[in-house]
């Protein structure tokens, strides 16, 4: 005898290759380059190698990609509904339907457990005095974004600090790793780099919800809160606040660096570029994620570039001797 109540439905089939690797997002994974930004300063002190510094660091570095891959899909869970009515969001794999919920908690977890793995593998190899302080700052990341995606998102300013911590914590991971102690100047520099980088994603999202005859608050509800005047001015103020923070930097190591002038100061001009250039496509609606803005613009990469090659040379030949 049957006892069925009704038809049995299909199970539902596993994610594909393809789509499981979308969702772990790896195209953010290049926001782990914050994690090596105090290791890399760290090096132009005396009796600092490489080999001392760059093994924690890198481990570090790929312990942050694999957690924020696990937050990431945390967050796509619980974004999905809204994320379907977004032009480019709709595609991601949980909203479009490629991934269901249960492979994607799943996935998550595996991510999650994986960079606690790492650095467990960091104390075992190299002492637990700095992993025990990375694992202090990954768990706080991973906090942070469980707070931000449950509550801190639809808090107006405070959903824009909550993602400008997450980079903070990602220096201080990598600051730990490699037994370097953050500098105010670092820690402040980054803070408000990423804030301008969260206030020009709110900016690029009304432009692109517009272009796309929708509006912002569709997508993500504390746009309600903001206004495109206010993301203006946040914008301008947060990349002032950056330069100027940054040209502190450079005047406080004049010393080092004075070869006829500051030849550090050669490294405001792309960096300078690089936010302008910044605005001028958030406003022109061409963009709403920072990490697409970096990685399709010509402009950008070469900008980001030539700061780094700058400012390589300069570290590495441009100290004054003695």
């Amino acid at each position: 005898m049957n006892h069925s109540t009704g038809p049995t439905q299909p199970p539902r089939p596993r994610p594909d290759r393809r789509s499981a690797w979308t969702l772990l997002r790896p195209r953010q994974w290049a926001k782990s380059v914050f994690v090596l930004v105090g290791p890399v300063y760290g090096l132009t002190e005396p009796g600092r190698t490489a080999a001392e510094v760059l093994p924690g660091a890198l481990a570090a570095a790929a312990a942050f990609a694999l957690v924020s891959s696990a937050c990431y899909i945390f967050n796509d869970i619980l974004d999905a509904p809204r994320d379907r009515l977004h032009p480019r969001k709709k595609h991601r794999p949980i909203a479009s339907g490629a991934v269901a919920p249960g492979p994607a908690w799943g996935i998550a977890a595996s991510c999650f457990a994986a960079g606690l793995a790492v650095v467990v593998a960091m104390g075992a190899a190299w002492g637990w005095s700095a992993a025990w302080w990375t694992l202090a700052c990954l768990l706080a990341y991973a906090g942070n974004v469980t707070l931000y995606s449950l509550v801190l998102k639809h808090v107006v300013m405070a959903d824009v600090i909550s993602l400008s911590m997450g980079f903070v914590l990602r220096v201080l991971g990598g600051c730990a790793a490699a037994g370097i102690p953050p500098t105010t100047y670092l820690l402040n520099v980054v803070f408000f780099l990423a804030m301008f980088l969260s206030f020009c994603k709110r900016l690029g999202e009304r432009r692109v919800m517009a272009r796309a005859g929708g509006d912002a608050h569709q997508v993500r509800a504390v746009q309600q809160a903001y206004t495109d005047d206010l993301l203006r001015m946040s914008v301008v103020v947060t990349a002032v606040a950056t330069l100027a923070t940054y040209a502190g930097y450079i005047q406080a190591h004049e010393a080092e660096y004075f070869h006829g002038f500051n030849v550090l100061w050669l490294t405001i001009i792309p960096a300078t570029y690089g936010l302008l250039r910044a605005i001028v496509l958030v406003e022109r609606g061409d963009y709403d994620d920072p990490t697409e803005l970096a990685s399709r613009d010509w402009q950008m990469q070469a900008a980001v570039v030539v700061f780094g090659a700058v400012a390589a040379a300069v570290v590495l030949w441009g100290r004054t001797p003695g």
